[in-house]
This record gives C-alpha cells, structure tokens and sequence, in this order.
C-alpha cells in the first residue's frame, strides 16, 4: 500500500509564512524532516520542529497532542513531544498546527534488535507511569485500547498475503478468544512500535507520535514487547511491568495485530515492512 496522497501541499515556504506570522519569536532556518502517512515535519533552527497535517484525518491526532501531553508528560520521566506553540489556520493553510521540541537521537527502528536490550528497563518504566486512570473525555480510538475482537476482521483480512500466515492465523485465533481487559481505561500511547521511539547515548531519549493516544487495555502498550525487544530483552521488560498471565498474553495479541498492519501495508516503506518482520518472527517464539 502507497503513502496517502496529501490532501493539502505543503512546502517550506508555507511552513516559514506560518511560523513568522504566528510566532515570529521563534523563526528559523526549516529543514523538511519527514512526509508521512499524516503529517509533514520540519526542523525549525537548532532546537525545535514544526508539525503540519497533510490529511484531514491527522487534524483531530493534532488537536489531541495539544491538550493532552501536558498533563501526560507530569506522569513520566521520559521526554514527550510536548507542544511548544500551537499554530492556527492561515496563510492559505487550513488546519491547527503545531511546534514541538527537537530532540537529538536515533529513532530506535535504526537500531539493531539485538542492541536494544538497554531500552527494556526505562520503557516499562514509561509505560508503567503513563498507564494510569484516564478520564471520560480521553480521545476515543476505534483501532487501539479496544478488544482484541474488534481487530479479528482486520486481521483475518491481512494474513494472506503474509508469509507464515498458517501459523499466524493458529496464534490469533488462541489470542483473540483470550479475556477482555476489566480494569479501567488505562491512558495508551497506542502505537508503541521502535520507530516511536528515539535513543541517544544515554538509553531512551524520548518517546514520539502520540498521534494514536487514547485509552483501554494496557496490552496494546505492552506489545513493544515483540514490536521492539528480542526473546532475552522481552523478558527484562516483563520482570518491570504490571501485567498478569492473561494481559501479557493479550499483548502478544496486539503485537501480532499491529505486525500484520506493518507487513501488510509497508510496500513503499522498508523500515516498517522490517518492523513488521521482526514482530511476527517474534510472537511465533513467544
């Protein structure tokens, strides 16, 4: 599957209008980052970046991250892209916009999965911080914090065309019938996948994308245990989380649910297709 087509074009010229109109405190040189799947990312000077949705859909993921990581950045010890500044419609451009720190680092997806093994301890820590209580008004995600059932179509849908997919298929169909989630509403991250994550010298440096923010079941967060981790790493991450028989096992669920997204609609896009890869060998071991 290729990345969307933008619904709006946007180019540095644009983004250098909108940042000296709104916030000319903060004008700089741009650097254009990252097109993606949602948003378009560009680096503003030294320390900060400048984040634009390309597609309606991403607009209400924008207005999210700007009410909601405040408060969730006093839960943890990790850095978030907290916003610095958020922009408005103008200029020709439609929707909210937003300026967020830069943060310096390797996304974890460019690290090997061997060499991630130092990440386990501050990950659960993250999470274990971040899953807490959420109140009534958390934004609501139809694809993540829900059942496991609800994504059973999905799946069942993505599979053929992925290899192994007999046995992968035999696993789903054990997980899914697992237990629901009974607790409350836990805050998610959602979308806990490596390229999510950045790493400098020092371990974790930052966590990124809350585009998928939401709550529910925390075992959609602990599927970084087969999206980011190897056998011997996983098991580090366990030992320093929350999580009983049932949730772990719901986890490994999850990251079998989000592997087959990647590795069913990564075409145009190797690293994620890698990380697809490496998530379903994983949940095949365990």
């Amino acid at each position: 599957m290729n990345t969307p087509a933008a619904e709006f074009d946007i180019d540095e010229t644009l983004v250098d209008r909108l940042v000296r109109t709104q916030h000319p405190d903060l004008a700089g040189p741009l650097t254009l980052v990252a097109s993606g799947w949602d948003n378009v990312i560009y680096r503003l000077g030294r320390d900060l970046s400048v984040r634009l949705p390309r597609r309606q859909v991403a607009v209400d993921l924008i207005v999210n991250e700007q009410r909601w990581l405040p408060v969730l950045a006093a839960y943890v010890e990790v850095a978030l892209p907290v916003p610095v500044r958020a922009g408005v419609p103008g200029e020709g451009y439609p929707w909210p916009w937003t300026i967020v720190p830069w943060f310096e680092g390797r996304t974890v997806a460019t690290v090997p999965p061997p060499d991630r093994a130092g990440l386990a301890v501050p990950l659960a820590a993250f999470m274990t911080g971040l899953h807490r209580p959420a109140p009534p008004e958390a934004p609501p995600n139809p694809v993540r914090g829900v059942p496991l059932a609800a994504r059973d179509d999905a799946v069942r849908r993505r599979l053929p065309s992925i290899p192994r997919s007999a046995e992968l298929l035999a696993l789903w169909e054990k997980l899914v019938a697992l237990p629901h989630w009974q607790g409350p509403a836990l805050w998610l991250h959602g979308d806990p996948h490596p390229a999510n994550l950045l790493a400098d010298e020092g371990g974790l440096a930052a966590v990124l994308d809350f585009g998928d923010l939401t709550s529910g079941d925390p075992a959609t967060d602990l599927a970084a245990a087969w999206l980011v981790f190897d056998e011997d790493a996983r098991e580090v991450f366990r030992a320093h989380v929350d999580a009983d028989a049932v949730t772990w096992e719901r986890a490994r669920g999850w990251a079998l649910c989000m592997g087959t997204a990647l590795a069913a609609n990564s075409a145009d896009h190797p690293g994620m297709a890698a990380i697809g890869g490496h998530v379903l060998g994983q949940v095949l071991l365990s």
